[in-house]
């Protein structure tokens, strides 16, 4: 499955086929979010969350994936990602973007 974030494959052209999308909520345990609070104490970069993003949208994008394979697709267009704080310690991270099949 090729996933691009332009709006077009050069040299190919494309038939939409729909919107895909692929969305998760993911956490951190207790042990990692109460070592998140204590690093914004000191300042840098909180490394349990950016894990915790990475492996979000590597989950997200897989679902979206998913979702394209299940039509028939041969790529996702203009794939976007967008993130929201659920609550205290916890994500939502969404992947999204137009399914398309080779003409």
């Amino acid at each position: 499955m090729l996933l691009v974030n332009i709006d077009h494959i050069p040299g190919k052209e494309l038939e939409a086929l729909g919107i895909v999308k692929g969305t998760v909520v993911q956490s951190k345990n207790f042990g990692k979010d109460f070592m998140a609070g204590m690093k914004t104490l000191v300042g840098g970069e909180i490394t349990g969350y950016t894990e915790m993003l990475v492996e979000a949208r590597q989950i997200a994008t897989k679902r979206m994936v998913d979702e394209a394979t299940a039509m028939g697709a041969d790529a996702v267009v203009n794939i976007r990602f967008g993130s929201s704080a659920v609550m205290q310690g916890a994500a939502e991270v969404i992947a999204y973007g137009t399914a398309v099949k080779f003409r």
